[in-house]
């Protein structure tokens, strides 16, 4: 496994692969790897001839100074996972690297962003697809991997493949969770034990709104309000939203009958746990 730093390093190994034939699956992530992005990688190595991973804490998508600062990073412990996964290159550059000035272009995401997460965070996802769209031009995947535990960001990643012509084909890999259902995250480790005890309901709760739909609950204000009293029931955390979406567009649905995403957001002391269940209301 290639270690590398530069930009013009990764361009020039990237550069070789192409010009052999070969197919590259990307796997961008801000690193401290747990076992979902590890099934992203999985993926990556089952379906194409190189595997190319970034590890990238990306300073324009934090709102907070002190959320940049305290996110978790271990470069060697992801290092070590990476080279174990069959990564092929790991790209790790610094901040300087990606962003040696303020950047004069900056791109700015107009539609899917101001529900779920997008709606507490303005300015985040406008930070992602800025670092996206520079990683894309630089690694020049095949296909690119995203884990559907954040399905807004999916949504989003989408738009910009498809407004800005990318010759990427997106790939979404299911949520990876834990036995008793919590989806794994790099923030789980924050959460008390208390917290952790208490955490699964989330998924549980979305459960009980999915089985509503399938079992032909039409209107969104039931679904909403059932998931709700049952969170509500079930951890001390702090509810940020409750949401039923049209996806991938994350548009308000008085009646489902389409695709449709349910997602929940829970405050806990130290960790701010995200889960959500896409599905049709004919397919499950």
């Amino acid at each position: 496994m290639d270690v590398l730093n530069r930009i013009s390093d990764v361009q020039s190994k990237v550069e070789g692969f192409v010009k052999k034939g070969k197919t590259i699956g990307f796997v961008p992530t801000m690193g401290y790897l747990h076992e979902g992005h590890l099934r992203l990688l999985q993926k990556a190595r089952e379906e194409n001839d190189i595997v190319l991973l970034s590890i990238f804490v990306n300073p324009l998508q934090f709102n907070e100074a002190e959320d940049l600062a305290g996110y978790p990073r271990n470069e060697e412990r992801d290092a070590a996972l990476a080279a174990e996964a069959g990564v092929d290159l790991l790209f790790m550059p610094t901040p300087e690297t990606m962003y040696p000035e303020t950047p004069s272009i900056r791109m700015e995401v107009t539609k899917r962003t101001d529900v779920l997460c997008g709606k507490s965070r303005p300015g985040h996802f406008d930070g992602v697809v800025t670092v996206l769209t520079k990683l894309f031009h630089i690694a020049r995947p095949t296909k690119a991997y995203f884990g559907m535990k954040d399905a807004q960001q999916y949504a989003v990643v989408d738009a910009l493949v498809h407004d800005f012509n990318f010759p990427i084909q997106l790939v979404p890999v299911p949520t990876v969770r834990e036995k008793d259902g919590l989806a794994k995250s790099s923030r789980n480790v924050n959460l008390s034990e208390v917290e952790r005890q208490e955490a699964p309901a989330i998924y549980q709760a979305l459960l009980k709104g999915k089985e509503m739909i399938l079992n032909g609950e039409v209107e969104s204000a039931p679904v909403l309000n059932a998931v709700q009293e049952f969170l509500e029931k079930r951890t001390r955390g702090k509810i940020d939203y409750i949401e039923l979406l049209s996806y991938p567009e994350l548009e308000p649905v008085k009646a489902v009958n389409r695709q449709v995403i349910l997602a929940a957001a829970v405050f806990y002391d130290q960790a701010r746990l995200i889960d959500n269940i896409v599905f049709r209301p004919d397919r499950g």
